[in-house]
Order: C-alpha cells, then sequence, then structure tokens
C-alpha cells in the first residue's frame, strides 16, 4: 500500500506540469490509468485526475510508481495529504467536509461570540523541511541516517 506522507507540494506541481505537457489522455495512458471523475484535483482552473497526478507525484517522491488497485484503500488518505498541501480537491473527503450552509441556522438566534485571537505561531510543517540526501547518490536517507544503496 503507498503511503501519500512523503509527497510535497512540489512533486504535486511537477505532476501537473507534466500532465499539461502531454495532455490528459497521454498523460493517463503513459502510467497506466483510466479517468476517474470522483477524485480530482483542481487547480489553476483546470482539473485533474487526482489519482494519476498522485501516483506520478509518489514516484517523484520515493521512486515508485503507485498503482491503481493502491487507491482503492487509501483514496480519502491521499485525498486529505493534497488538501494539507495545499490544494483544492473534489471527491469522497471534500464531500465530508462541505460546509454546512448558513440557512440550517435558525434565523434571529443569536450568534455565539467568537474568542479573541492569538497571534499566528509559525510552525515548520514536515514538507518544509527538506529531507537530508545522500552525498553519494542524492537519495533520500532513511531514518537511520545511512544510505541504503551506498553502505
Amino acid at each position: 500500500m503507498a503511503t501519500f506522507s512523503s509527497i510535497s507540494r512540489q512533486h504535486v506541481l511537477d505532476s501537473i506540469a507534466e500532465h499539461d505537457q502531454m495532455g490528459a489522455e497521454g498523460f493517463l495512458a503513459a502510467h497506466g490509468f483510466s479517468p476517474s471523475p470522483d477524485a480530482q484535483i483542481l487547480h489553476e482552473g483546470q482539473r485533474y485526475d487526482a489519482r494519476a497526478i498522485l501516483a506520478v507525484a509518489h514516484r517523484r517522491a520515493t521512486g515508485r510508481l503507485a498503482t491503481p488497485e493502491e487507491f482503492r484503500s487509501s483514496l480519502d488518505q491521499a485525498l486529505t495529504i493534497l488538501s494539507r498541501r495545499g490544494f483544492e480537491v473534489a471527491g469522497p473527503t471534500a464531500a465530508r467536509r462541505a460546509p454546512v450552509s448558513r440557512a440550517a441556522r435558525t434565523p434571529g438566534a443569536p450568534k455565539a461570540p467568537r474568542a479573541p485571537r492569538a497571534a499566528p505561531q509559525r510552525k515548520l510543517k514536515p514538507e518544509d523541511i527538506p529531507p537530508a540526501l545522500c552525498p553519494t547518490c542524492f537519495m533520500a536517507l532513511p531514518a537511520t541516517g545511512r544510505c541504503d544503496s551506498c553502505d
């Protein structure tokens, strides 16, 4: 099963650029995917097949292309990762997170007072920290800090 946490925003943007160069049909065919309208990335006014984009981004991050079968059990996780990376997604996860409309509130009901906001603190996100690289082969190092390929 693919883990999508290693995918950064840049991996997704690079995959989208490849999609734009090859065209939708060529991109899907080249990576062994068929169109799946139920999960899409919305980026700069364009819609992209989320499964195929994520699979190619996974290959850029880990060196292994995620297969279509791997998305059967982990599509929600994958779409959540995309949302956390700042992308707008349309799919099963996005539907569950739809905001409640204001019309659902009782008319004339008083609004709850808002608590004052604290000053935002800058926290480093995992995707902001570049991975440690092997100085010989430039592969991402595992947690041990020793390259599996070179040592």
